[in-house]
């Protein structure tokens, strides 16, 4: 059983910074590829970024691209998301989502297996 437990989320202004967390709860952790997705008001989930299990490769959705970066310590069983630049359409619940997977870096929902709870960020204007 995997679980996953994000930190990190909060109020910040537009043109702010924040940096989530997502602790993983597995033996093997680099087994796993990791994806962050978001979900605003009224909006269905969508993908924001991932990393394969070595870290070496990342993908990320038009959004974010440029001011949001994924990255990973599997010592510490640990994915980041460095979001800069935040904009108020930003605001949304975040969550941490991961897959077995030693190829591919999945971009939609159904290519993760295992959900954490999510935390909240709103970015105020």
């Amino acid at each position: 059983q995997v679980q996953l437990v994000e930190s990190g989320g909060g109020l910040v202004q537009a043109g702010g910074s924040l940096r989530l967390s997502c602790a993983a709860s597995v033996r093997t952790f680099s087994r796993y590829a990791m994806g962050w997705f978001r979900q605003g008001p009224g909006k269905e989930r969508e993908f924001v970024a991932g990393v394969s299990w070595s870290g070496g490769s990342t993908a990320y959705s038009d959004s974010p691209k440029g001011r949001f970066t994924i990255s990973r310590d599997n010592a510490k069983n640990t994915v980041y998301l460095q979001m800069n630049s935040l904009k108020a359409e930003d605001t949304a619940v975040y969550y941490c989502a991961a897959v077995v997977s030693r190829v591919a870096v999945p971009m939609t929902s159904t290519g993760y297996d295992y959900w954490g709870q999510g935390t909240q960020v709103t970015v105020s204007s």
